[in-house]
């Protein structure tokens, strides 16, 4: 899950917490909209801790170097 599902589903948490105010049987939107801000939270602290490893959009190419017997080969 990226940044941009956890920001989606923390501001759907938030609404569904705040905004709406219908009742529904068997189901309490609240903790529903609740459920779903501690879920993206989580999961936007873990793609957070993994960013570095993933590098994230324009990161740092990294190139291969070959040595063949007499040149160096860039790919």
């Amino acid at each position: 899950m990226g940044i941009g599902v956890s920001l989606i589903l923390i501001a759907v948490g938030a609404i569904l917490t705040w905004a709406v105010t219908a009742e529904v049987s068997g189901v309490d939107i609240n903790t529903v909209g609740v459920i779903l801000m501690v879920v993206g939270a989580i999961g936007g602290l873990i793609s957070l801790a993994f960013w570095s490893s993933w590098g994230g959009f324009g990161g740092t190419r990294r190139e291969t170097v070959v040595r063949d017997s007499d040149r160096l080969v860039e790919r």
